[in-house]
């Protein structure tokens, strides 16, 4: 351990953490690298207000041997707002592992939380990445924090396509531009409040070049008004300028059979799955917010969005469920693959007491920022 030093991450930084989130891709039926271009940091806003990277750097050559993100945000836990702290973007370069670098992160991620700005943190780990739960959860050393399963999630890549003009539900539908912004924010705060981890919003978080939703105009939501009354909103979140989602190999079925399923694709008018070394052209379904988890206008609005991020050129519109998400049910009657990932909490200091106060209500994540 006396060739590494860890530290917070500068702007000096950023080449060397590119290329190594280039270069360690996240194994799965598609094995992806979420990667940061032109810079890692400006993906790093709309991970909470409060966001720092450590690195670890081998002193020897000065590569950045290791990287994680520790952020904070203002959630919903039940029902009230409350800073809740995201713990990401682990990864350890190929060349450097089984080096004791994990531990040594941990010990300074332990530092981090001194500041006893939150009390739990929230993670996620794709289902079959054995080694990830293998180091972090079912084999963890003693004083690592303490990871304890919450629920599946299912990231639904919903293939873009003109789905036919829906029924109306008995709604209209505008553009979040047409609607008072603090009615909006009010509505996504009331509605956010009835699910577990949904992001708290203030009107100063629309209209910004940066920040929590750096890249997500007001006229990337659709709203639905029923007689007047506003009853569901979805987004349209591209950030393709900051984050990419890179396709570095197909696993499984996928493997061998692209080739016929892009061919099965083409018949059904939809665009193919790239190739390896591809940026994946999507967005992601955001803040969806529906009254009363009313299936029609959950699905009105769902597909006036695939039919947007069509005319857009995105292949895929990403939505974000955990398995008990009543409109899960709803996306799922599209054409999808199905990415499906754990929900943690984890905690120093036994980690038992913000996971245990959790009241059992639906999580809902923004996808978008993690």
């Amino acid at each position: 351990m006396t060739e590494f030093a860890f530290e917070l991450a500068t702007p000096a930084d950023d080449a060397a953490i590119l290329r190594l989130l280039r270069d360690n891709p996240v194994p799965g039926s598609v094995t992806i690298s979420y990667e940061r271009a032109p810079s890692y940091f400006l993906g790093c806003e709309v991970l909470g207000d409060g966001c720092q990277t450590l690195v670890a750097r081998h002193l020897p050559s000065g590569a950045v041997a290791a990287m994680a993100c520790r952020a904070l945000r203002r959630r919903f836990i039940n029902g009230r707002p409350e800073t809740v702290g995201y713990l990401g973007q682990l990864r350890v370069d190929h060349r450097f592992r089984a080096r004791w670098l994990v531990a040594g992160g941990f010990r300074c991620l332990w530092e981090l939380h001194q500041d006893r700005r939150v009390q739990g943190y929230l993670t996620t780990i794709i289902e079959g990445n054995r080694e990830a739960e293998g180091v972090l959860v079912t084999r963890a050393r003693r004083h690592f924090p303490r990871y304890r399963p919450l629920e599946r999630l299912h990231t639904l890549a919903l293939h873009s396509r003109d789905t036919g003009q829906p029924a109306s539900a008995g709604c209209e539908i505008r553009r979040g531009d047409d609607i008072d912004l603090e009615d909006l924010v009010a509505f996504l705060n009331r509605q956010g409040s009835l699910r577990q981890f949904f992001p708290v919003l203030t009107v100063a978080d629309f209209g910004a070049e940066s920040g929590l939703l750096r890249g997500l105009g007001r006229q990337d939501l659709l709203i639905a008004l029923r007689r007047g009354r506003l009853v569901g909103i979805l987004g349209l979140w591209e950030q393709g300028g900051f984050k990419q989602s890179v396709v570095r190999g197909y696993q499984g079925l996928l493997r061998w059979g692209r080739p016929l399923y892009n061919g099965y694709n083409r018949l059904r008018g939809l665009l193919p799955l790239p190739p390896p070394g591809a940026v994946i052209p999507m967005g992601y379904a955001a803040l969806h917010c529906i009254a009363e988890n009313d299936a029609a206008v959950f699905d009105l609005l769902l597909r006036r969005q695939l039919r947007t991020a069509r005319e857009r050129q995105l292949a895929f519109l990403m939505a974000g469920f955990s398995a008990g998400d009543p409109l899960l049910g709803v996306a799922r009657r599209y054409s999808h693959i199905d990415y499906v990932s754990r929900l943690y909490t984890v905690g120093w200091d036994n980690g038992s007491t913000f996971h245990d106060r959790l009241d059992g209500r639906n999580s809902q994540v923004e996808i978008a920022t993690l």
